[in-house]
């Protein structure tokens, strides 16, 4: 989750009185940006290892990789990813292939291999057979990752109205909120969606 804002309101709200409803102060000052490497546990509905970042690079896209990984080294998983460039790039598939013992040759990237191009890295990392299998949303499909729904209740529960003077601020408040969600309110997530086609 990209561009989490630290918005600090430039005056205190409004709280409900009688024939009014609470009302947001619009003004701010923005304080910076920070992202979040949010892994849902689909099983449990649990956050796991949650990381803050400010940026989105390839080495924190590993890092990120390595912590869910190293939750159980040796267990078989299926991760469901957005199509962000750094989820097929060279270092992911070099990562993964030592991880699961892949032992032959990659290629080499834009020439030759598993390496060549993001099509021959993308079938490399959605094989079924690996230990550490990767399913790709369909593009324009975000809605799709169950992650996103969680996004959703961070957003309601603490970005929305909250006012946050830092960053470390914001770090603070949503690494609580994450610590109470897992402690008291995860849940798997009940699918209501039938397949039926949507109708525009």
């Amino acid at each position: 989750m990209p561009g989490i804002q630290a918005l600090e309101r430039i005056a205190a709200d409004l709280s409900v009185a009688p024939g009014l409803i609470a009302r947001l102060e619009c003004e701010y000052r923005r304080h910076g940006t920070i992202g979040l490497f949010g892994n849902l546990h689909v099983a449990t509905g649990q956050i796991w290892c949650p990381m803050l970042r400010e940026t989105r690079t390839e080495e924190d896209t590993l890092e990120n990789l390595d912590n869910i990984i190293n939750q159980d080294p040796t267990a078989r998983f299926r991760l469901v990813m957005d199509n962000l460039n750094t989820h097929v790039s060279e270092s992911f598939v070099r990562y993964i292939a030592a991880v699961i013992g892949y032992e032959d040759d990659l290629g080499k990237k834009g020439v030759r291999g598993i390496l060549k191009s993001v099509a021959s890295r993308s079938a490399f990392l959605t094989d079924p057979s690996h230990r550490i299998h990767l399913i790709f949303t369909p593009l324009h499909c975000s809605w799709l990752n169950q992650i996103e729904i969680w996004f959703g209740t961070l957003r309601r529960k603490v970005t929305r109205r909250m006012s946050f003077n830092s960053l470390e601020s914001l770090s603070e408040s949503i690494c609580r909120f994450i610590e109470y969600y897992n402690s008291h309110l995860a849940h798997p997530y009940n699918w209501t969606y039938t397949g039926r086609v949507l109708v525009a």
